[in-house]
């Protein structure tokens, strides 16, 4: 247990193994985003990167499967991971994913590879 909130990086396929198929990234995303619950459950918050760089990439006119993603996608996550607390990463070949264990074992930082490895939160009463 732990009586901080751990800011935890839920990293795994996105556009990997899609094609660049827009609903199969979709699909992917929504993976995501299904373990988002689970960690904030456990006292947590969950930050996915797509969250933060779909819009960055949207303001500059451009998408995931455009040039530019590769120019924002990996930059965001290894920014994001120079303020979490852990990973979670969840299964399926990603490149991406793997350079966020990376970075994140680097750093020190924990990688939990289920939701259940995730220690949750000790309550804190609120006054």
């Amino acid at each position: 247990m732990t009586d901080k909130p751990m800011l935890i990086l839920i990293a795994g396929p996105h556009r990997s193994g899609t094609g660049s198929d827009p609903q199969a990234m979709a699909a992917n995303l929504a993976r995501l985003e299904a373990a988002a619950w689970p960690v904030f459950a456990a006292g947590h918050l969950p930050v996915i990167g797509e969250w933060v760089a779909l819009p960055v990439l949207r303001s500059a006119g451009a998408g995931p499967t455009d040039p530019l993603a590769d120019q924002v996608l990996y930059p965001t996550a290894e920014r994001l991971l120079a303020h979490c607390d852990a990973v979670l990463r969840l299964p399926g070949d990603s490149t991406g994913a793997d350079q966020d264990v990376a970075t994140a074992r680097r750093r020190g930082l924990p990688v939990y590879h289920d939701l259940a490895q995730i220690p949750p939160r000790t309550p804190q009463e609120t006054t």
